[in-house]
């Protein structure tokens, strides 16, 4: 059995003279929940078409399992490479029942009734199986939707950002059910979205897209703790940017001394990428550094911090942790893990 259920080679396509994605490599295991994520208009949803088959690479391979379904004299068209794809718009038929919108892609007798009747059952609509669309709510239709991709029992799954039309509480119920769904017949899926909690939630693995490349893959730990580049870093959990000096004892900066080794000349200049979470502050009338805003969050405060230089920064505290804007504070790193640090854009290890 190979390592890989999808292998994606080298894949270019263009429309007219702007490359949509250019030399991207990607590669799903089998039973692994990959998520795509990057902003809008990186390459995506452009990915998902080409393995899906609804659009041909201008260069490239793509193999699913032991077929190679597209290169540069193959092309296998959609219906018959073994994937199942879930559309953010549903895509169900109106004039269909449930069971009928999830049992359109199979053959017919008994097979059929039972395995639309599984998939409902899978998906917690069972009941609904008379229903039409129209008589469902959001969350239920995109059930239906998976419950369609899923039972021929395809290859692969793919997920075209499914919880966008979704309201923000359905969508957080949502996807904690369809992860379950796919972990429990461990299903082989790419996950495409461009909300980065989303993707650490659902992915095995995260694959980070910009400007139609694939910069980082890693576990959503490795994504969110050591991202490659300034850009993953920024993409990835809501980044701020301290300037800071090598020195010594670690790195010097405007809130004090991180004491973080690294492998680079004394004054070399950096960058650490800090979020919230690694911000410590309490008032202080000598500091100059201020409290510009308070924003409830339910159960933690974010702040937002102006140093001296105008820099801003912003921390967390908790709920019942309440300091009025105006107030000055002083402030301190306390991440309780090495920060991520560029020079140029790139990442440089700490030796810590």
């Amino acid at each position: 059995m190979k390592d890989y259920a999808v292998n994606g080679e080298g894949l270019t396509k263009k429309f007219g003279d702007v490359a949509a994605v250019e030399n991207l490599n990607i590669t799903v295991k089998p039973g692994e929940i990959l998520a795509v994520v990057g902003p809008s208009g990186c390459g995506k949803t452009t990915a998902l078409r080409l393995i899906a088959g609804f659009e041909r690479p201008d260069a490239g391979r793509i193999t699913l399992g032991e077929n190679i379904v597209a290169d540069e004299r193959t092309h296998v068209p959609p219906e018959k490479r073994g994937v199942g794809m879930v559309f953010q718009e549903y895509a169900l038929f109106p004039h269909l029942t449930v069971f009928d919108n999830v049992s359109f892609g199979l053959d017919g007798g008994a097979h059929r009734e039972a395995g639309t009747t599984s998939m409902l059952k899978l998906v917690g609509l069972e009941d609904f199986a008379e229903r039409f669309p129209h008589e469902l709510s959001g969350g239920q239709r995109q059930r239906v939707a998976l419950a369609r991709a899923l039972a021929p029992r395809p290859i692969l799954v793919l997920l075209d950002e499914p919880f966008s039309n979704l309201d923000a509480d359905l969508r957080l119920r949502m996807r904690e059910e369809v992860r379950v769904i796919l972990r429990g017949i461990n299903a082989t899926a790419i996950f495409v979205t461009h909300d980065q909690e989303e993707a650490l939630f659902m992915g095995d693995r995260l694959a980070v897209m910009h400007e139609g490349e694939i910069v980082q893959v890693g576990t959503p730990e490795e994504i969110f703790h050591k991202p490659a580049t300034r850009f993953v870093a920024e993409f990835m959990g809501k980044t701020d940017f301290l300037p800071g000096e090598v020195v010594a004892k670690g790195i010097e900066t405007e809130i004090g001394l991180i004491s973080q080794k690294m492998d680079l000349a004394l004054g070399t200049q950096v960058e650490l990428a800090v979020r919230a979470d690694d911000i410590a502050f309490e008032p202080d009338k000598n500091s100059k550094t201020l409290v510009l805003a308070r924003h409830f969050q339910g159960a933690m405060n974010l702040y937002r911090l102006r140093l001296p230089s105008g820099r801003l920064l912003h921390a967390y505290k908790p709920h019942t942790d309440i300091i009025s804007p105006r107030t000055t504070v002083r402030i301190w790193a306390e991440p309780g893990h090495p920060l991520a640090c560029f020079t140029n854009g790139s990442t440089v290890k700490s030796t810590n």
